[in-house]
């Protein structure tokens, strides 16, 4: 039951973390390019490669690790915003996006991971 309540407490601060760092970097960025999810989802992999690197197990991976980075990161909204690129013909962005939030995310992820593994 600990681990249930460790994990919703985790995705209260990580969804609520996720919707202020999006919404601020979208205002700032006004454009149809989707750079709030992009940054939020950008940080987690970076963040999440970071906890496997420092080997954080147990309860405080249901915290930070499932609780935290699962809510704070977003695939169902990187998919819907793809899917939105595309239908409007946006294929430049469409294409940045995909790219962007795959290659620059998985390099992160594994940054995170080495930088995490120094620790």
């Amino acid at each position: 039951m600990s681990e249930i309540l460790l994990v919703s407490v985790g995705g209260f601060f990580g969804a609520i973390s996720r919707f202020a760092v999006s919404k601020h970097i979208q205002n700032r960025n006004k454009t149809s390019f989707p750079a709030g999810t992009l940054t939020v989802n950008l940080i987690g992999a970076f963040l999440l490669g970071l906890l496997i690197g420092i080997q954080i197990k147990g309860e405080l991976y249901s915290l930070f690790g499932t609780g935290f980075m699962g809510a704070f990161t977003t695939f169902s909204t990187l998919m819907l915003e793809s899917e939105q690129l595309k239908a409007a013909e946006k294929n430049k962005l469409f294409y940045s996006y995909i790219g962007c939030s795959y290659l620059i995310g998985i390099f992160l992820a594994f940054c995170g991971l080495m930088i995490g593994k120094m620790l």
